[in-house]
């Protein structure tokens, strides 16, 4: 070995990758998905973060953009590792490719907190650092990542507080105004440390404070009602067929399928409203029309409605659609209940991409399996639909990702609406912690809304939910079940259902306002 060869080791040695503060930065985003279900230690979104905001005091912009770079690739090359589930099963890559890509969405998915770092030490002082203004560069940057190539919003912070008090301010500010406090709370700890360290207690009221006035109006919250119990309930049954993903689509297994879950439900015909998941009739709705008459006659004559998820095919404009349709649901001036392009309907608008649609397909799908999955070439249903129809119910739809957009849940929200429903499939993640991440997000959108949630899926979780995001009933993971359970139902609207993107600019401008004026009272007293 050279002398110039060890010169050049012993450099690399005193790289800041190498440094501590690097690798507990990397290490604490690694950590975060502890916070989120199913394991749900809530209370680390409180302090983690803190230790990424410390470190980036006093920091260039570069500077604090590479110590966040490292907590938000750990935290999300933890937090969305179900991803590769999916990609290695069912892509048909090799392991280094599919870790290759995974590789390239958690790089891609940290630049938005670095993001909000940069911009937060651009716009500080040279001297030091104002945290302060890193609250709405962070909700600027989550925005941000909730719209970019169509958004992937998972992970926001926010979601880790649905068990936690804070969440009673869902209903109120929604998920993005929890997020917006959880960075606030751990600006604070921050704050207090170095004030502690500088000893200058002067500054210790402000975020003492702002810590005291969360933590009361977190439990001063919990027993506001924004909706209120209509004293009407009704009793659904929710089928969880548990069909493989290896063989959801071998055209063997149509027949099979089909039958199945028919069986499952001729036992809970006394259900006012029966789900079936996303894609549970594994065929194309013109194809199979004389099977769904058989549903549909089955439940007109016993007087329930029956919601399932299908694949359509509309001829005249060969366009694919992802689809929920009502079975039977009989009604004055109406004996038929379905027939084929009902207008009781619901086409997915926000499809998931290379699942759902593959962007430049004529350049990636001859690369490999993982661009031809199957059913990978629908079209988009339209941002706003009328809500389902069932038993007299208007029931908000949302199939499998759309859960995750609350600003489309809000579009399609209605004084009518009495139930929100999704469906899906997370097969395709096995025994993962991405379908627990699923329902948290559910859980916070009923929360937020206030209104019940049923979530049917093909192999879990299948749950109900009430307007409190808790679980009203639950049925095991892996395996074929009926859940049954009856659901009160409510009137009324939460602040945040009203006016979700003025809220979103409000958490924004407010905290902006406010940091700048504080930063320039700093600055006079300095």
């Amino acid at each position: 070995m050279t002398k110039k060869s060890i010169q050049t080791i012993l450099e690399s040695l005193k790289s800041p990758l190498v440094h501590k503060k690097y690798w507990l930065c990397f290490i604490a985003g690694l950590s975060l998905v502890f916070a989120y279900a199913p394991f749900s230690h809530w209370y680390l979104s409180l302090f983690v973060p803190a230790i990424v905001f410390y470190h980036l005091a006093k920091q260039s912009p570069k500077k604090s953009a590479k110590l966040m770079f490292l907590f938000a690739f750990g935290w999300f090359a933890s937090g969305i590792s179900w991803v590769h589930v999916s990609i290695d099963q069912f892509g048909g890559l090799p392991l280094i490719v599919s870790l290759g890509l995974m590789l390239i969405l958690c790089l891609y998915l940290a630049l938005f907190p670095v993001l909000a770092a940069y911009l937060t030490a651009y716009f500080s002082t040279k001297k030091q650092l104002n945290l302060w203004l890193l609250i709405p560069f962070w909700l600027i940057s989550e925005y941000l990542r909730s719209v970019v190539f169509t958004g992937f919003p998972w992970l926001s912070i926010g979601y880790s507080q649905i068990d936690s008090p804070l969440a009673n301010f869902a209903p109120l500010i929604g998920e993005v105004g929890i997020t917006a406090l959880v960075i606030l709370i751990n600006v604070c700890l921050v704050k207090i440390v170095v004030t502690l360290k500088q000893s200058n207690k002067k500054r210790l009221a402000l975020p003492l404070l702002l810590l005291f006035i969360i933590t009361a109006l977190s439990y001063g919250l919990t027993d506001v009602n924004w909706v209120q119990a209509t004293g009407k309930k009704t009793k659904v049954a929710l089928v969880q067929g548990n069909i493989a993903q290896s063989i959801k689509w071998a055209p063997e297994q149509e027949w099979p399928t089909m039958l199945k879950y028919l069986d499952l439900t001729r036992v809970n015909y006394d259900a006012d409203i029966i789900i079936w998941p996303e894609s549970a009739i594994p065929a194309i709705e013109p194809s199979v029309q004389d099977y769904l008459s058989t549903v549909n006659q089955s439940a007109l004559l016993n007087n329930t409605a029956i919601i399932t998820g299908i694949l359509n095919y509309n001829f005249e404009s060969k366009e694919y659609f992802n689809s929920l349709i009502v079975l039977g649901n009989k009604k004055e001036g109406d004996d038929l209940g379905y027939y084929y392009n009902h207008r009781n309907r619901y086409s997915k608008n926000h499809l998931l991409p290379i699942g759902e649609f593959v962007p430049f397909q004529e350049l990636l799908r001859p690369i490999a399996p993982l661009f031809n999955l199957p059913m990978s070439s629908f079209s988009r249903g339209n941002y706003m639909q009328d809500n389902l129809i069932a038993k007299n119910l208007h029931i908000l739809p949302l199939l499998c990702f759309e859960i995750v957009f609350p600003h489309q849940l809000a579009a399609n929200l209605t004084k009518q609406t009495n139930l929100f429903l999704t469906v899906s499939n997370d097969a395709w993640f096995g025994d993962s912690h991405g379908p627990h991440q699923h329902m948290e997000i559910a859980r916070m959108r009923a929360l937020e809304f206030g209104r019940p949630l049923l979530r049917s899926t093909n192999n879990g979780i299948t749950a109900v939910v009430d307007h409190h995001g808790n679980f009203i009933a639950r049925i095991p993971q892996f395996e074929e079940a009926v859940l049954t359970t009856e659901v009160a139902l409510v009137t009324g609207e939460t602040p945040y259902s009203q006016w979700p993107r003025l809220i979103l600019l409000l958490m924004i401008i407010i905290p902006l306002t406010f940091m700048t004026l504080l930063q320039a009272k700093e600055q006079r007293e300095q």
